[in-house]
């Protein structure tokens, strides 16, 4: 398995026009951040999970050719509203794409992008299948996917398991029952916003403390907003085993 981080910012984790803060000025290119995202790439199979506002410049930026499925996390825009881009692989593969998600996010799109479901779509318009999943494991191209129920705040959301690889962003609390579907995790992705408390995402230290209890042999963090400080100091702040991820990281997975 191979795991390409298309995006690890926020919508405060890309550079933010006139700010001033030693982020936005930096010129590491660490701090530079697109809005999450990630590729997974198992055999011959190709995925992402969520389409942000960058995903056309993600993909091209990573020079990803082929495109089997999307899945979703949540409904939020900064997750969905790059959907449109997926035409291209439309017209390369000559096919619909597979889009996996829970029924209210599903249903969120189909209001938000209403020209892709119409009767009679304007020509050119994505082609899409929509796969409604629940908390229960699917199958996609004979890879098994468990769902990882969390909370973004009060909205239900999900994170996803494949084999000993698991991705959650957006969410401050994982129920007891979802920690059980991450025991023998050995590489955990974690969405760690900022160091000051927040309504809906874990903090830095929130999200150090989950990591060690969730106990995965390595751990990066993701959803980073330009808040949380520069890429290079914070990296060195962590604990053995957790770091910073950044845009174009990429993991070699057994």
């Amino acid at each position: 398995m191979r795991v390409t981080f298309l995006g690890t910012g926020t919508s405060q984790g890309v550079p933010v026009i006139g700010c001033a803060c030693p982020v936005c000025q930096s010129l590491d290119f660490r701090d530079k951040r697109f809005r999450s995202s990630i590729h997974i790439q198992i055999g011959d199979t190709s995925l992402v999970i969520d389409t942000g506002p960058d995903f056309r410049t993600q993909m091209l930026r990573a020079g990803i050719t082929h495109l089997d499925a999307v899945l979703y996390t949540h409904e939020h825009k900064d997750h969905t509203a790059g959907l449109d881009d997926i035409r291209p692989f439309n017209f390369r593969q000559q096919k619909d794409m597979p889009i996996f998600a829970k029924k209210q996010v599903l249903e969120q799109i189909q209001r938000e992008f209403s020209y892709i479901f119409t009767g009679k779509r304007y020509p050119g318009v994505p082609q899409v299948e929509t796969v409604e999943i629940s908390d229960r494991p699917f199958t996609l191209a004979g890879i098994t996917i468990t769902p990882i129920p969390v909370f973004h705040y009060k909205l239900p959301i999900f994170g996803f398991r494949i084999g000993d690889f698991t991705y959650i962003t957006d969410t401050n609390y994982i129920p007891e029952e979802s920690l059980k579907l991450l025991e023998g995790t050995k590489t955990l992705v974690l969405n760690a916003l900022q160091k000051d408390p927040h309504i809906s995402h874990f903090t830095l230290e929130e999200a150090i403390e989950m990591a060690q209890k969730i106990g995965a042999e390595e751990t990066y963090f993701t959803h980073i907003s330009h808040k949380l400080g520069l890429h290079h100091s914070v990296d060195q702040e962590l604990p053995e085993g957790i770091a910073l991820a950044y845009d174009g990281l990429q993991l070699t997975l057994d």
